[in-house]
């Protein structure tokens, strides 16, 4: 049988049922095929054809572009769009550490790999730095010409030195005098500082005759990046609540104080961004906690990724700099904006509620209020909970509960990311205190938080919390919380699943499903399940719970081949998933094959998107949308519709081949077939019916921002679940008990 493929068009070639287009190539008729000779013909052109996929570092870019707009967005209050202004840096910094990182280890190696779409390593950096040039040049804008005059307006404001009063500056300079100056390190040139550290802001000064002087550095770790101006009559007469002057613009100004003997230095601040990718280095002289404490020390002298300077910096000083820390051109990056507007977050902690979003109450089920036993209404129905717009003190009124109460016995949770003081973690240790038996599956390995993590390891032992972490070659990053209890009628279990870390921070600014169960068999699962994670993670198979790297995978594919199976049969075939990140390729091509038998596909991938949705023959039964708003997309749930028997799954995992094959993840197949419907109806369907917030992916790779039709309803999911909140209670309340 004789095949081609070209970009957009997908050509079989049957000698029986061609379907000439009038070009000399043979298009599809999917009538005459079965799905079976679908997979076999196309399945390796869809995987070798590069022009199927978008890179996913630029996909990661356009995400943080769409952020971005959201700090552009007047409909945010003023302080929301300096936060929106602030996590788009944040971002651009980590895709430096970690994306960036992990291409230039590949061009180090001499790598041959290529990505998805068919890029070097060393194109993909130069690809993205187009993007990147673009993306800071808008953000700097928005700072200067949007956000900082809106400040200004509202009595908010960052000073330059060169504009203060006379008075004012020298009230400045005496506090840079008396405070700052016993802690300002200063360095002949760069190699004699001992380390110049990841994401700091450094002056370098230039002397008169146009070469380095010395290095200076900053100390905004302890006094802050910002500084608030002290009181004075200018202050006063102005009727400024909120002050403040970036501390390099201060110590800019009082170099005579640092340099007494010197004249004509001239400062030029710059930030460099280091490697946080860290690899454990394996000790056999220590356990894997300690292997990790090590390895992160290498986290401070991470190689260089990319250099930031002021747009008055010399050419001079860039070279010397990017020579001494080996960096090309392509990694260094101008900005006529100040650096580092990541501390812009700073600004967020002032107390304006009326530059913020309006708060509201979470809804709490009746049934489920801290004077309720919630034990008794777990065990009469199944319960999910959508947060924030469910209160996450359900989860920590019950865990709380549970430490306290004398028939519970066993407790298992997995921890990935805590907050600080988390109430969580002190009713584990209440329950440990209490005698009994808690064992927490602790995360050493989670991004940005292994120290945090470590920390809490030595915290839940002395308490007497069993914790669980030897995972080299795997991140756990299920959420799952399992508490056994003796009652009369005997032993019962009741489970959590969720897609959420147990946080009480974050809870209430992430998106997230949660799903509450006494059902015995859901239990008893998930018991084996946390044996089984326990113990090395041994080959299992569940009817409930879908596992990775066991079986996560080929579960997702077989109920997509049987979706389209389902769909020959009966024209009825549907998917829809909403989920963070779409990358892994075999998921991909299973969708594109699902739209080629015919199948409606509808997906709502918040951040990166790899699949590419629109092209003719392929995925043009494929829509992608992405939400970006007020509160962080972050729930999994994925829908087949099965021929009007529905499966539905929540849980922590992405179609990432990190998620896939590198970590414990889990999705739970929802048993109860009226909650499937609740959930899809008012929380999945929500999201894909957005014409405010969401922005539509176009087969080019670009997103463009969905309006309502004429005659179509406006409809903000967040501002709709908002005002909706517990709407999923109320539906799941004509549910008649199913264990009583």
């Amino acid at each position: 049988m004789g095949r081609c493929c070209t970009a957009f068009s997908t050509i079989i070639y049957n000698p029986d049922q061609n379907i000439n287009t009038g070009d000399g190539s043979l298009a599809l008729n999917t009538t005459s095929y079965s799905q079976t000779s679908i997979n076999r013909i196309q399945e390796k052109k869809l995987v070798d054809d590069p022009s199927y996929y978008i890179n996913m570092e630029l996909s990661w870019i356009g995400f943080n572009a769409r952020i971005l707009e959201e700090a552009r967005d007047q409909w945010h209050p003023l302080l929301e769009r300096v936060k929106f202004l602030a996590i788009c840096g944040s971002n651009l910094d980590e895709f430096f550490m970690t994306r960036i990182a992990r291409l230039l280890k590949k061009i180090a190696k001499n790598s041959q790999d290529r990505s998805v779409d068919g890029m070097s390593a060393n194109e993909q950096i130069l690809a993205t730095r187009k993007e990147i040039l673009l993306l800071i040049e808008q953000h700097a804008a928005c700072w200067k010409n949007e956000l900082l005059p809106a400040l200004a307006k509202e009595n908010i404001t960052i000073q330059k030195y060169v504009d203060l009063p006379n008075k004012t500056q020298e009230s400045l300079r005496e506090y840079f005098k008396t405070n700052l100056l016993p802690k300002i390190k200063m360095f002949k040139d760069v190699s004699a500082a001992p380390l110049i550290e990841n994401l700091q802001i450094y002056l370098c000064i230039e002397s008169a005759n146009n070469s380095l002087h010395s290095i200076i550095a900053l100390p905004s770790k302890k006094f802050g990046r910002l500084l608030k101006i002290p009181q004075s009559p200018y202050r006063e007469l102005l009727n400024l609540e909120h002050n403040f002057i970036f501390i390099e613009d201060l110590t800019a100004n009082c170099l005579d104080l640092i340099f007494p003997n010197e004249q004509t230095l001239t400062p030029y601040p710059f930030r460099l961004t280091r490697n946080a990718e860290i690899d454990i280095i394996m000790d056999e002289s220590s356990d894997f906690l300690g292997s990790v404490q090590k390895s992160l020390t290498k986290r401070k002298t991470g190689f260089p990724s990319r250099l930031e300077f002021d747009a008055h910096t010399p050419n001079t000083l860039k070279t010397a700099l990017m020579n001494y820390f080996n960096l090309p051109n392509h990694l260094t990056y101008t900005n006529d904006v100040p650096l580092g507007l990541v501390d812009l977050w700073g600004l967020y902690k002032i107390a304006r509620p009326d530059l913020k979003d309006k708060t509201f109450l979470p809804s709490i089920f009746p049934l489920l209020t801290p004077e309720k036993n919630l034990f008794t209404t777990i065990a009469k129905r199944d319960i999910v909970l959508y947060h924030p717009y469910d209160g996450f003190e359900i989860i920590i009124d019950l865990l709380k509960e549970a430490a306290q109460d004398p028939w519970v016995k066993n407790i298992c949770i997995t921890m990935y990311r805590v907050d600080a003081h988390s109430p969580i973690v002190g009713a584990l240790i209440e329950a440990a205190q209490n005698g009994k038996k808690v064992t927490a599956i602790v995360e050493l390995k989670a991004k940005f938080d292994e120290e945090n993590n470590i920390l809490l390891v030595s915290k839940l032992r002395q308490a007497g919390v069993t914790t669980v972490y030897n995972f080299p070659n795997l991140k756990v990053h299920a959420k799952l919380c399992l508490i056994t209890r003796h009652e009369k009628t005997g032993l019962m279990r009741y489970s959590h699943i969720g897609s959420g870390n147990y946080n009480a921070i974050t809870a209430k600014i992430y998106g997230d499903t949660g799903y509450l169960t006494a059902n015995p068999e859901v239990g008893l699962e998930l018991e084996e399940l946390f044996n089984s994670i326990i113990n090395g993670l041994q080959e299992k198979t569940f009817k409930y719970f879908l596992v990775a790297p066991k079986s996560l995978k080929n579960e997702i594919l077989s109920r997509i081949d049987r979706e389209i199976s389902v769909h020959q049969k009966t024209g009825q075939g549907y998917l829809a998933f909403k989920l963070n990140n779409l990358e892994d390729k075999d998921i991909i091509n299973a969708l594109y094959r699902a739209s080629m038998a015919g199948i409606k596909i509808e997906l709502n991938v918040r951040a990166l998107c790899v699949l590419r949705p629109g092209i003719p023959q392929i995925s043009d039964n494929i829509s992608v949308i992405s939400i970006v708003g007020r509160f962080l997309e972050h729930a999994r749930i994925y829908y087949f519709e099965n021929g009007g028997q529905s499966d539905l799954l929540i849980g922590s995992s992405d179609m990432m081949f990190r998620n896939l094959n590198q970590r414990v993840e889990v999705l739970f197949s929802v048993p109860d077939p009226q909650i499937r419907r609740i959930i899809f109806d008012y929380m999945l369907k929500i999201h894909l019916k957005d014409n405010i917030k969401a922005r539509k992916l176009l087969v080019d790779g670009t997103y463009q921002r969905i309006t309502p039709k004429p005659e179509e309803t406006s409809l903000n999911s967040q501002f709709w679940l908002i005002q909706n909140r517990g709407i999923w209670h109320e539906y799941a309340a004509y549910i008649p008990n199913l264990y009583s």
